[in-house]
């Protein structure tokens, strides 16, 4: 899994198993691998890039995809039935009828020397439908004791059952923005929140981010780094301020479309919300939510393994759904003409 945060590759060696109608996992190696500034600079300007070179950077990233899951592989032992790759998305815009990730998968099934399945988003669109979320297949099949799940990415999404159907969508803005501020002070990003925590909250800008048009519109609806470079990055850089007071509002900012999205949606009083993703490790993020969302809703964070996993976990659900021709990209989600069985199978050669 390699996310819009750009924080790295995460992989994830697990077990997946049904017991009845319930599906049961196992996460049993974890390894997380750092992109260097060189590549972290390629795959956040691989937008801008013409279409030989995009294909060229797609053929080469899938080929280190593949060394890195050799490695994993081979340091560990493991026995592997197939590796499920999401890939980089460098481009999405369902409103175009396109998504893209790259990673191609024939070269990272030629390089680990394993069976890949990959390409998830690109048959939903197809269909019609935003190609995303994804993840809230792996919350229905294996955290649905939960009212809501809560992914803080680069992104922000949540996904919940809503009259017998799973919704979920693209709520907006999470680890993106913050990235986008620290490492304009050559930091990679603020440790639990601590530089945010002592800020104070730049009310122009917060205006300003509260009133990006996204977030009047209905779901399902999806946004890519597209829409971060274009709207959000022009707010943030003719802000003249502190590094703290940039995170510190941009902090408000997220909690405060997540907790208007819940409150939108919510039916009863003690109700759960599971957060992951790497913005869940920001211990000032979590605070403000939980302040935000008042004591109607408990906000729940699991074990550091689980929350850091995840997303990888939830691919790796998603290629045995694949393998086993059943459902994994659900239209309540994603706006589509129907469900479907989503992925590309590739033999290694």
């Amino acid at each position: 899994m390699s996310g819009t945060s750009l924080d790295g590759l995460d992989l994830s060696y697990c077990t997946i198993w049904q017991e009845g109608h319930t599906w049961q996992f196992g996460i049993k190696k974890t390894k997380s691998v750092s992109y260097s500034t060189e590549m972290q600079t390629q795959l956040k300007d691989a937008i801008y890039l013409p279409a030989d070179a995009l294909l060229k950077l797609h053929n080469s990233y899938g080929t280190w995809l593949g060394e890195q899951c050799d490695l994993f592989i081979n340091d560990h032992g493991l026995e592997v039935d197939y590796i499920s790759s999401h890939g980089h998305t460098t481009h999405h815009q369902p409103e175009n009828g396109l998504t893209f990730q790259i990673g191609n998968g024939q070269h990272l099934a030629n390089a680990s020397k394993q069976k890949v399945v990959c390409d998830f988003r690109t048959n939903d669109v197809a269909l019609g439908g935003q190609g995303a979320p994804l993840v809230p297949i792996g919350d229905r099949l294996f955290f649905n004791k939960y009212d809501y799940c809560l992914n803080l990415g680069g992104i922000s999404n949540i996904s919940f059952e809503y009259n017998g159907s799973r919704i979920a969508y693209d709520i907006g803005l999470a680890n993106m923005i913050l990235n986008h501020i620290t490492r304009k002070n050559d930091l990679d990003y603020d440790a639990g929140g601590n530089l945010a925590k002592n800020g104070n909250i730049n009310t122009n800008m917060l205006e300003k981010l509260n009133g990006l048009e996204f977030y009047k519109l209905p779901f399902p609806k999806s946004i890519g780094y597209e829409w971060f470079v274009d709207k959000v990055v022009p707010i943030v850089d003719s802000t003249e301020d502190s590094m703290e007071n940039l995170l510190c509002t941009s902090i408000y900012h997220v909690c405060e479309q997540v907790a208007i999205q819940i409150k939108a949606n919510r039916k009863k009083s003690g109700s759960t919300l599971f957060v992951t993703g790497g913005g869940a490790l920001n211990d000032f993020l979590v605070e403000t939510l939980q302040q935000k969302l008042g004591d109607a809703v408990k906000v729940v964070v699991p074990s550091k393994q689980l929350l850091e996993f995840k997303e990888a976990l939830v691919f790796a659900l998603m290629g045995v759904l694949r393998i086993e021709k059943k459902t994994n990209v659900l239209c309540s989600v994603t706006g589509a003409k129907r469900d479907s069985s989503s992925g590309v199978l590739f033999l290694p050669s």
